[in-house]
């Protein structure tokens, strides 16, 4: 998992900052990544979008397991081999586990 590191800006920044704006500062192995969240969300999630988080994490945690387990990940890791679209193992599985529950 990535880190947040909530920083100071830089000496020199492009684009629109505004004042209710939220500069986010992220850095993913070696690599520091700057974003801007603009008119952050003020309504609750809908049921709809509820359902769809829940079923993503029930789908990440199926992912986490299948990949722990030596015969199932050696599965995977097979039909990985032989597929183009997804760049990572873990993409792949996500996927399928995804597709699983419907």
């Amino acid at each position: 998992m990535s880190k947040y590191n909530l920083e100071a800006p830089f000496t020199a920044f492009s684009g629109k900052v505004c004042k209710h704006s939220k500069i986010i500062f992220k850095k993913v192995r070696q690599t520091n990544f700057t974003s801007q969240i603009c008119n952050p969300r003020t309504k609750p999630y809908s049921e709809a979008e509820l359902a769809r988080q829940s079923k993503f994490r029930t789908a990440a945690a199926a992912t986490k397991t299948a990949l722990a387990d030596p015969t199932t990940r050696a599965t995977y890791e097979a039909e990985f081999k032989s597929q183009t679209k997804y760049q990572t193992l873990y993409g792949f599985v996500l996927a399928r586990e995804y597709a699983k529950l419907g």
